[in-house]
């Protein structure tokens, strides 16, 4: 075998071994999901594939690898000028493309060439996300999840965020997915991952973790905006020991006006996820909410949202959904404010 190649298995368990892991696949293969950390070099970008592909159907698979060979020539050449430049003797990068082919066996023969230690992936990106899969099936069984359940505005990605700071294992699924779990929680200018960097991203987490520690984790549903969490995760919190985190309603109403604001600055987004709750509050309902915040009325329309939508959710989905939330110790923080946060989050740090 080829001692360029590196099975999957073992490049996984030695990822951090690498001193980079260079993606060759096109651009918008790699904005859909790539290994973590990874740098992308393309050996053929998407103008170059569709015009190889073309060819191929169109002329001769000789005259289209004869073209191929070329830009993929090129391109190398570019990214050892720029890219690579500055690289030491001893630099050692792990390689892959879609299924550890000719793109990546290309640049990796090149890099030996030179004289670094490059590694091709075996099997590639499918053979990387086939163990992201499975690991995503088996990981969650492994870990002690702590359930953070609350109503909206309680402060549950308030309380993960300190509970990291204090040195806690925290898997917030909202920061992974980038959206705030609820019909309003699209944040601006950040659209979300794709399902496979999504689960790349958990993926990432969960191997890191000590599973002699427990993970602190918020009640989600099943999806995080249009994105769906991992079965096995999914049933394993919905299984797991819950905390009730409770703060009054003037506060909650003063966390979500400060955690929302882009909202009160944004009407015409507002008012388009508002009619998102026709089908469950009617026309009129909705019409109520947007006047208030035409009158800039924004204290009274949180609390009519937690009062009329958000709070009746809730109380509907989790006691079907977690199974120990009956038995859930309440955790208060003195206020919304960040420095009780922190103060709570030490506390069930060292617990």
């Amino acid at each position: 075998m080829d001692r360029s190649v590196i099975a999957c298995d073992e490049a996984l368990r030695r990822l951090d071994e690498f001193d980079a892991v260079i993606d060759v696949r096109s651009e918008s293969e790699f904005a859909e999901d790539h290994l973590p950390g990874a740098l992308n070099c393309p050996v053929l970008d998407d103008a170059e594939r569709a015009l190889i592909g073309t060819q191929h159907k169109q002329a001769s698979p000789f005259a289209a690898r004869r073209r191929g060979a070329a830009l993929v020539a090129r391109n190398i050449a570019r990214h050892l000028e720029t890219s690579f430049a500055d690289k030491p003797r001893e630099w050692k990068p792990l390689v892959y493309c879609w299924r550890g082919g000719q793109r990546s066996g290309a640049l990796t023969h090149v890099l030996t060439r030179v004289g670094w230690h490059a590694r091709q992936l075996e099997g590639g990106y499918r053979a990387y996300r086939r163990a992201v899969v499975q690991a995503l099936a088996q990981l969650p069984a492994r870990f002690d999840f702590r359930v953070i359940c609350g109503t909206t505005g309680s402060g549950k990605s308030r309380l993960l965020r300190a509970l990291e700071r204090a040195g806690a294992q925290v898997l917030d699924l909202e920061d992974l997915a980038q959206h705030r779990g609820s019909v309003l929680g699209g944040l601006p200018q950040q659209p979300q991952p794709s399902q496979k960097q999504f689960e790349t991203r958990i993926w990432w987490r969960l191997r890191h973790f000590d599973p002699a520690r427990a993970v602190f984790v918020e009640s989600e549903s099943r999806k995080v905006g249009d994105l769906r969490v991992p079965d096995a995760l999914i049933e394993r919190m919905r299984a797991s020991e819950c905390l009730r985190l409770e703060l009054p309603l003037p506060q909650r109403i003063a966390l979500l006006r400060d955690e929302y604001l882009h909202l009160e600055q944004d009407r015409d987004t507002l008012f388009r996820q508002l009619d998102c709750l026709v089908p469950l509050h009617g026309r009129d309902k909705v019409r109520e909410w947007k006047l208030l915040a035409e009158r800039g009325a924004w204290g009274e329309l949180v609390g009519r949202l937690l009062r009329d939508h958000y709070d009746p959710v809730y109380v509907k989905s989790i006691g079907r959904n977690f199974a120990r939330v009956a038995d859930a110790r309440v955790i208060a923080p003195a206020s919304a404010a960040e420095e009780d946060f922190a103060r709570l989050a030490r506390e069930l740090a060292s617990a």
